[in-house]
C-alpha cells in the first residue's frame, strides 16, 4: 500500500471516531490533504450543503488553486439518539474529498 493511500485510509477511520457535524479537514499534510463532509441519498453527495463548505474549506488552505486527487464514500459513522420512545440509532454517511495544492 502506498504511503499517501496508508495516511488517508487512517484519516478516514478516524472519521468514524469523531463527533462532529460538517464539513471536516480530517488529514493534513504541506501539499494537500482530505476534507469529509456528510450527505444523504445516493446522489446527495453532490448536493449535500455541506460539499460547498468542503471546497471552500480546501481553497482556504491551499491560498486559492489545488486539484481534487480523488473522492469516494469514506467511513460514515453511526450514534444512539434517545427518543421519547426509547432509543434509535442514526447513521450518518460522509463523502471524501482528497485533495492537493498547486504551487
Amino acid at each position: 500500500m502506498k504511503r499517501w493511500s496508508r495516511a488517508a485510509a487512517l484519516a478516514l477511520l478516524l472519521v468514524g471516531a469523531g463527533c462532529s457535524e460538517g464539513a471536516k479537514l480530517v488529514q493534513e499534510s504541506d501539499s494537500g490533504g482530505v476534507v469529509t463532509y456528510p450527505f444523504k441519498g445516493e446522489n446527495g453527495y453532490l448536493f449535500s450543503r455541506f460539499r460547498t463548505e468542503a471546497l471552500e474549506m480546501i481553497e482556504k488552505r491551499c491560498k486559492g488553486a489545488y486539484r481534487i486527487v480523488r473522492e469516494g464514500e469514506a467511513i460514515g459513522r453511526s450514534r444512539v439518539v434517545d427518543t421519547p420512545g426509547g432509543s434509535e440509532v442514526i447513521g450518518e454517511r460522509r463523502w471524501g474529498l482528497q485533495f492537493r495544492c498547486k504551487q
